[in-house]
């Protein structure tokens, strides 16, 4: 494996619901590779979202070492927790959180404009991003002039619009047809191998998932199978699927 770009030691997540504690993460131990492509798999309660949004910096574990790019991240404030966000990671979910009045091309530019970005640089940028996912003739579009997948195409590159290193991608095809997920995977796909961005999935779908690497397997808060893909499955659009 190169150079960890994630690394997890011993991660905790307790949460407080009234007298009861819930135990989310229970030690935690993983690390992820610069460059590497791999999905976090489990049932409903088994803490898959709790570990994306402590890898994602929008949660602070309860106790253990989170190292991203060897910066130990796991107990900063959330000033300099939202700084790291915006510079180093970019976040798809499975709904595309998009502004419904507001064109392809504004909705990429909107985390340049809370970066301080200058107006003509922001464009500049939204638009090399809209071309990156394959949409340079939609981008004066809004999202209901948009297929699904074309709005989570316009999510992954507002995503992108900061050059992060790390994409975590949450059910990115969950409200996408088969076709339409498709396409999702191949713009993840070629970011990850032309561009070498680490990119995390969590998915409900082993289809979807084949099209990673490494598959990590959650259970009850307890990473309980780490399965290295020998062939990940290459999207294609309108083809069968090698």
């Amino acid at each position: 494996m190169s150079t960890p770009v994630i690394e997890l030691q011993n991660i905790t997540k307790v949460y407080q619901m009234g007298d009861v504690e819930v135990h989310a993460l229970r030690g935690v131990s993983l690390e992820v590779a610069a460059g590497e492509m791999m999905t976090i798999m489990g049932p409903s309660g088994s803490g898959k979202s709790t570990l994306m949004n402590v890898i994602g910096c929008l949660d602070q574990p309860t106790s253990g070492t989170y190292l991203l790019e060897k910066e130990n991240v796991s107990h900063l404030d959330d000033d300099r927790l939202a700084a790291i966000r915006n510079r180093q990671i970019g976040f798809v979910f499975q709904t595309f959180n998009l502004l419904a009045r507001t064109t392809a091309l504004e909705n990429v530019l909107l985390p340049l404009v809370y970066a301080g970005v200058g107006r003509a640089e922001r464009r500049e940028r939204a638009r090399r991003a809209l071309e990156t996912v394959g949409l340079a003739d939609r981008m004066n579009h809004t999202p209901n002039e948009l297929s699904g997948g074309q709005q989570q195409r316009v999510a992954i590159a507002r995503a992108l619009v900061n050059d992060p290193a790390i994409i975590l991608a949450d059910e990115p095809t969950g409200n996408l047809d088969s076709k339409s997920g498709a396409e999702v995977m191949v713009v993840l796909q070629e970011l990850n191998r032309k561009q070498g961005i680490t990119v995390v999935l969590v998915t409900h779908d082993p289809e979807i998932a084949r099209h990673t690497g490494r598959i990590v397997h959650l259970y009850d808060g307890r990473i309980t199978h780490n399965e290295t893909v020998a062939n990940p499955l290459v999207a294609t659009v309108g083809g069968e699927e090698t």
